[in-house]
């Protein structure tokens, strides 16, 4: 076979595979697909699943399920994924955790965040906000430090699970600020508000999508918000930099993922549903709210 003819098969080749990626794409969705979210309902990332599913499964003609696989710091979760078949119909609702802090915590992963996974989007970030219970005494963040040095059993602080912003700050204003608490892991933020809402633990540094309307309902006490500024939506919560807590600053990232080797056709359909989906002006508007 001389030159000529191996360059034209060589092309050939390569026009067919694009034509079947672009067909991929175009044909993509045919049956529901599914998005893992790693947190029980009730939590940040369920609600946003829910919305932006809605509005993808409208544009789409297809239904999408959200499978709640809590546990493990979203290590329950990420493995299920990783092991799904790769054609776009099974993706993660990872975060900052599962991607970023749970390989500097665990020596040994059921799953490599980097190899196992293709990025679809990131899709939300948000700020955590300091609470405690309405009938605690604390009225600032440097009241619960007192608090915590007082008492001979410290206090105590709720996170979302091992690895999980509410885990790591609450470490924070242990190391960085001397504070005598211990942390106590849950499932998610919703069984985390209901122990803090029954007085059972001290401390909890949530997001502002799950505490918030607690906050407002004035079951819950904000103390400090962490980022550069106030938030628009509690104009009278101070930042932590504010109380004095200059380097207690962590906005959490969250994105969808799909098993690695997914074709990117499928990948880059599911980007742009996703990107429209959360660009919605009716989705925006909920997600405020809430």
């Amino acid at each position: 076979m001389n030159s000529i003819v191996r360059l034209g098969v060589f092309v050939c080749a390569l026009s067919a595979a694009a034509s079947v990626a672009f067909a991929q794409g175009q044909s993509f969705p045919t049956r529901p697909i599914t998005i893992v979210v790693p947190f029980p309902p009730g939590g940040v990332t369920d609600p946003v699943a829910r919305l932006v599913g809605a509005r993808i499964a409208e544009s789409t003609g297809q239904t999408v399920l959200v499978d709640n696989r809590p546990g493990g710091g979203g290590v329950i979760g990420a493995e299920i994924v990783k092991r799904a078949a790769p054609d776009g119909y099974t993706i993660f609702f990872g975060h900052f955790g599962t991607h970023s802090v749970n390989p500097s915590l665990y020596a040994k992963l059921p799953y490599d965040p980097v190899k196992d996974f293709a990025p679809i989007t990131p899709l939300i970030s948000t700020e955590s906000i300091l609470v405690v219970p309405a009938a605690s005494t604390a009225k600032s963040p440097a009241d619960l430090l007192k608090m915590s040095k007082a008492n001979a059993g410290g206090l105590t602080f709720a996170s979302q699970g091992v690895g999980s912003g509410g885990h790591l700050l609450g470490e924070m204003f242990k190391t960085q600020a001397g504070a005598n608490v211990t942390h106590v892991a849950y499932k998610g933020s919703a069984p985390a508000l209901q122990d803090m809402l029954a007085g059972r633990v001290d401390l909890f540094f949530d997001a502002l999508i799950t505490s918030g309307p607690h906050i407002r309902d004035g079951k819950l006490r904000a103390l400090a918000i962490t980022g550069k500024k106030r938030h628009r939506l509690f104009p009278n919560v101070p930042t932590l930099t504010e109380t004095g807590f200059p380097n207690m600053d962590l906005s959490a990232w969250f994105g969808m993922f799909a098993p690695a080797g997914t074709p990117p056709a499928v990948i880059k359909r599911l980007h742009e549903e996703f990107v429209k989906a959360i660009s919605d002006s009716s989705v925006l508007q909920k997600y405020t709210e809430q």
